[in-house]
């Protein structure tokens, strides 16, 4: 099949280098404009830019798919189907109608639960035990196109979001790839999602990660770990923000929610059931560094708490 890949982020490397491996004719990709970063906010192409242009394919960067030149690109292109991976815009009806077999979704949960934005950090924040990958027809409501297909990952007691988006990514790519090879085949159709164990995944904002000394040590835990790397937990101390990587959890440690025991190698840190210990941590205006280097050099008072 002709196939258009959109893609934006690192995230979506796997599957544009699988589909371009594969028996499928990857003639062209979409993704979002080149973006302001750093401190000298200058232009940067997205990672899956980068990889098409590396790998010598047209690519198409609308402001957004509603554009009429960018709908009128993608006719002209002819494509049987549209395969997409993080992309991170809304598609407009007029473009959906487009490809022949319509545009296939690589999604990062068992749907339907978790439909939109954050699932792999909404999974790793409520618990899950279990989570995986789904490739679905796009339709108009948010994820809830007919499945294709779907595989399953265990979530390891201390993963990140980053550590499992990463095997879910490399997973993904092959089910993404598989089922575009059953549908060049005819050999399978999409499945209605269930209407039971719906839930929601928003984007998990800067506030969302601001980490809470008086929830239970396994929910500071998971808060952390889904927060990892982005958007990056956080907490205060002396006012200012402190980033902070994933922490250990030590069980019962007499302490007060947000409070510090610092000795010559670790740093405890209360929550509202016991304490974790400080992985890294991350200063305003400085580099990420060990939790008992931060301490030693900014010389905690008895008494002293995280906020």
């Amino acid at each position: 099949m002709r196939v258009v890949f959109a893609g934006t982020p690192d995230t979506a490397l796997p599957s544009l280098r699988a589909i371009a491996d594969s028996s499928h004719d990857l003639i062209a990709v979409v993704t979002r404009p080149d973006a302001r970063q750093g401190r000298g906010r200058t232009l940067h192409p997205s990672p899956v830019k980068e990889a098409a242009l590396e790998l010598g394919l047209p690519v198409l960067t609308p402001e957004h798919p509603r554009d009429e030149d960018f709908q009128a690109e993608l006719r002209a292109l002819a494509p049987d189907v549209c395969a997409v991976v993080a992309y991170g815009a809304l598609l407009p009806p007029s473009a959906l109608e487009i490809p022949v077999h319509g545009w296939i979704n690589l999604h990062f949960s068992l749907l339907p639960a978790w439909r939109g934005a954050a699932p792999v950090q909404h999974a790793i924040l409520a618990g899950d035990e279990i989570t995986g990958a789904s490739t679905f027809l796009i339709e108009r409501g948010l994820d809830t196109g007919p499945v294709f297909g779907t595989m399953t990952e265990r979530i390891q007691p201390r993963d990140t979001s980053g550590s499992l988006l990463g095997r879910l990514a490399e997973g993904g790519a092959e089910l993404l790839v598989a089922t575009l090879d059953a549908i060049a085949q005819g050999s399978v159709s999409g499945v209605p999602q269930a209407q039971d164990g719906v839930s929601h995944a928003p984007k998990m904002e800067a506030a969302d990660a601001q980490v809470r000394w008086a929830d239970p040590t396994f929910a500071v835990d998971r808060r952390v770990r889904a927060c990892t790397p982005a958007p990056g937990a956080w907490t205060t101390f002396r006012d200012s923000r402190l980033g902070i990587g994933p922490v250990e959890p030590v069980g019962e440690a007499g302490m007060a929610p947000g409070e510090l025991a610092v000795s010559k190698r670790e740093v405890l840190v209360g929550t509202g059931s016991g304490a974790v210990r400080l992985g890294m941590v991350r200063p305003v205006g400085k580099k990420e560094m060990p939790a008992a280097d931060w301490a030693r050099g900014v010389r905690i008072e008895h008494g002293e708490r995280l906020q």
